[in-house]
This record gives C-alpha cells, sequence and structure tokens, in this order.
C-alpha cells in the first residue's frame, strides 16, 4: 500500500466497481472454495454454512459474467453443473489467502474493539 498516498488517489474511481465484485462476503468465499477443486452447487453450498440458494446463485452469476470463475454444464442425467475458478479469478488466491490470515490473527482485537466501542456508547447514553 505504499502507492496509496492519500493525495495520489485520483484512480479510485477506477477500482471501486472492481473491488465490489470482488469483496463481498460471499464472493470471497466461494473463490475460496473454487480455488482447491471444481464443485457442483450443492458442493458449494454446503461448505458456504449460511449462504442461501438465490444468495449463492446470484453470486455465481455475477462471478462467471466477471471473468473469475466458469460454469460447464456435465453430460449426466440429470444434467449436473459444475463451476471453476478461471486463471483470472485463482489470480486472487494469495490476497484472499492473505486477508483470511490476517482475519484470523486480528479478528479477536476487532472483536475487542466493538466490545470497548459498544461499551462507549451505552455510557454516553446512559
Amino acid at each position: 500500500m505504499a502507492n496509496m498516498q492519500p493525495n495520489n488517489l485520483k484512480d479510485i474511481g477506477k477500482t471501486r466497481m472492481v473491488l465490489e465484485n470482488i469483496t463481498n462476503k460471499w464472493s470471497v468465499l466461494i473463490l475460496t472454495v473454487l480455488c482447491t477443486q471444481p464443485a457442483r452447487f450443492n458442493e458449494i453450498r454446503r461448505r458456504l454454512d449460511g449462504i442461501t440458494h438465490k444468495a449463492l446463485a446470484d453470486a455465481l452469476k455475477r462471478l462467471e459474467r466477471n471473468g473469475l470463475i466458469l460454469r460447464e454444464v456435465l453430460p449426466t442425467t440429470p444434467v449436473g453443473v459444475e463451476y471453476r475458478i478461471t486463471e483470472l479469478g485463482h489470480s486472487l488466491r494469495q490476497p484472499f489467502e492473505a486477508l483470511y490470515h490476517w482475519a484470523l490473527v486480528r479478528g479477536p482485537e476487532l472483536e475487542e474493539a466493538q466490545c470497548d466501542y459498544d461499551r462507549r456508547r451505552a455510557e454516553e447514553i446512559a
């Protein structure tokens, strides 16, 4: 982030749409699942506890539209569909792994900050 100087963010508007498409919760988790191996819809859904059918379908369409995953119709009966990550999608693996590890290490600090904030707000209201 050395190049992200406060006065040198003239191109930030160009990144907004890209970041919106790849950094939402489900996109990050879906890409993480598909980084290891291709998977069918229900397998992805099982691995992502809490995602609804609609949220997964919408996220998969968005990821496919953005060239991050491929949807392949399998010649099975009944017809099956498998999703796999593209080279472009795979290029996100390293930053996502870094973010994942950051969340594991720094998550407790985030929770502590939230508790401190909530405690201060409650004291202000009381």
